[in-house]
Parts: C-alpha cells; sequence; structure tokens
C-alpha cells in the first residue's frame, strides 16, 4: 500500500487571490451582514490562515468595503446590465418591467439587507460610506440610461430621467427599510409602491410595467 504525502499547496495569482478573498467577503456579508465580514471569517471560508488574508487587506474596513462593492455591483449587473444581452429584445419597457419583477422578489431580499446594513456602518466607517455613495450614483445612472432610451423610442415620457432614476430608486429602498422588522405586514400595502412610482414618472399606463 502507498502512502500520500500532504497535498500540494496551489499558488494562485496575486490577483486571483485578491479575487477570491473577495467573493468571499461579499459572500458572508449577503448572507450574515457586514459585521461579519473579518478577517478570520474570511479566511475560515476559505479554508485559509487569516495572515494571507490580512496580506491583501492589513484594513478589515477595507475588505468591508470591498464586500459591499462586489455584491451590489454583481446585482446590478443582473438586473440592469450596461449593455444588453439581446438589443433587439431587451427593449427598455421589458427590461425595466423584469427590474421591477426581481427587485419585489424575494430573492432581492438579502441585497435589501445588505444595503440597509451598509448605509448604518457607514455612518461610522468612512471608506464604507465612499463605496456606498459610488454604488448609489451607479445604479441611479443605470436606471437614468434606461429611462433615457425608453424616452428616445417614445416609450416613456420624461423631461427629467436622472431625477425620475432617483426618485425610482428611493421608493425601492424606502420599500426595503422593513425587510428586516415587518416583511409580512408590508407586503400587501406597498408590494407594487416602487412599480406604481415609477409609471407615473414615465408617463405610462397604470399596470404597464407588471409582469408580462
Amino acid at each position: 500500500m502507498t502512502s500520500r504525502g500532504p497535498s500540494k499547496r496551489v499558488r494562485k495569482a496575486p490577483a486571483e487571490r485578491r479575487t477570491e478573498i473577495v467573493t468571499a467577503a461579499a459572500r458572508v456579508g449577503l448572507t450574515e451582514g457586514l459585521e461579519c465580514v473579518t478577517l478570520r471569517r474570511v479566511a475560515d471560508e476559505l479554508g485559509v490562515q487569516p495572515g494571507l488574508v490580512g496580506h491583501y487587506f492589513p484594513s478589515a474596513d477595507r475588505l468591508v468595503a470591498e464586500a459591499f462593492t462586489s455584491a451590489t455591483m454583481a446585482e446590478l449587473d443582473s438586473l440592469l446590465p450596461d449593455e444588453p444581452a439581446d438589443p433587439g429584445h431587451d427593449t427598455p419597457l421589458r427590461t425595466l418591467r423584469r427590474f421591477f419583477t426581481l427587485t419585489s422578489s424575494a430573492d432581492f431580499d438579502n441585497v435589501s439587507r445588505l444595503w440597509l446594513n451598509a448605509r448604518h456602518l457607514s455612518r461610522y466607517r468612512p471608506v464604507l460610506r465612499d463605496h456606498v455613495v459610488d454604488q448609489e450614483l451607479l445604479w441611479c445612472r443605470r436606471i437614468e440610461q434606461l429611462i433615457t432610451a425608453g424616452t428616445r423610442t417614445r416609450t416613456f415620457r420624461c423631461d427629467d430621467p436622472w431625477a425620475a432614476a432617483v426618485r425610482i430608486l428611493v421608493a425601492i429602498d424606502g420599500a426595503s427599510a422593513y425587510i428586516n422588522t415587518s416583511a409580512d405586514h408590508r407586503a400587501a400595502p406597498i408590494a407594487h409602491m416602487a412599480r406604481t412610482i415609477a409609471e407615473t414618472e414615465l408617463g405610462l399606463p397604470p399596470g404597464a410595467l407588471e409582469p408580462s
């Protein structure tokens, strides 16, 4: 019978290792909260020593901020891609309808909690605050771009796409603010609030953004 020696550790390229650490931290942030994103917790997630994580992120605050950005950026790209996968099919109306369907589903709850968590912590963590502001602006810009495209084709009627995007995002965030406390009670009264506000902002008839 032959014996096996110790497994050989694979040395990863620095960029690959850093991405792996941020992705693991984002996973922890989404499922457990940003307070749980520590060097030791992320090391446990990856099965490595905390010192390895600390080599790439001497400051836990930087890791928390990048974890937040990684998670919210991935969600944004799935909800509102910068470039539509199928320009002929992914019209502004269809894309926005899909956006509201996904953001009002339970699948979006963890991201809603992450935003709520990050806004609270950003009061005390300047690095995280900068990342939160950057992501807020980016999400608004993606919605603005979609509204502008729909206005050009006269699908939407909107004189100020940026202002409309801000109001729509505020409505989504406002509904999400209750995610940790009264989700069951809030469901019926405000389930369609953001969608209704968007229809008004874009000159659409009631129900135009409901799932087809």
